[in-house]
């Protein structure tokens, strides 16, 4: 049920979303860091021009691998009011962590355009990638963005998540691909042989590969 890395999660993922090969109005997206390796190979399989979309999770104080909410480009922020009301995080705590991942946003945008403007969304068939699915807040951030940006369709894409996560999703995008949702889900990383930290330049060097194959 597994995957070797992230670029076998990609291809895989690919495979599911061949309806979608060869068109003019799809566009995919990576959501950074892990999922733009995947959504390279997306990418190739459509043929379709790569980008990146930034979305930041907020993850709890003291728990940062446990999201409380996402925020993501064009100011958009998602939060996770189950998760805050149980764990009665302050609202002052969520500011705190907000501003600080805003930042990160900032920083990661400058990092991985090099200058180059982010790909024209407005009424095109978005594939929204990464690299699996767990609460799902970042990818609803990511999603509520898009549909600012006026995207014309929103394909959620990821390798693997729970059922209820893709379930859930359904009801944010206009179509929702989980290649795998296997009954014990606890983490994303214990479905790849190779979870190794995705890196700001292996995603640089992916961007300006893909970029160099469409001629820009």
């Amino acid at each position: 049920m597994g995957f070797r890395d992230r670029a076998d999660a990609g291809r895989i993922l690919a495979a599911d979303l061949a309806h979608l090969a060869g068109r003019d109005d799809v566009v995919v997206l990576g959501l950074p860091r892990g999922g733009v390796p995947v959504a390279y190979e997306v990418a190739r399989a459509l043929r379709a021009p790569l980008d990146v979309f930034l979305a930041r999770k907020l993850g709890v104080p003291g728990q940062p691998e446990l999201a409380m909410g996402a925020i993501a480009s064009g100011g958009v922020r998602v939060l996770h009011q189950a998760v805050i009301d149980a764990l009665a995080i302050a609202p002052e705590a969520i500011e705190e962590v907000a501003a600080r991942e805003a930042e990160e946003l900032v920083r990661r945008e400058q990092a991985y355009r090099s200058g180059r403007p982010p790909l024209d969304v407005a009424g095109r068939t978005v594939v929204v990638v990464d690299d699996g699915l767990a609460t799902g807040a970042t990818m609803r951030a990511a999603v509520t963005a898009l549909r600012a940006q006026r995207a014309g369709r929103i394909v959620v894409a990821v390798p693997l998540g729970p059922r209820e996560t893709c379930d859930g999703m359904a009801g944010e995008a206009d179509e929702v691909v989980c290649s795998r949702m296997p009954r014990s889900f606890q983490a994303v990383g214990q479905w790849y042989e190779d979870f190794s930290p995705t890196t700001d330049e292996e995603i640089s060097d992916l961007l300006a590969v893909e970029g160099d194959d469409h001629g820009e």
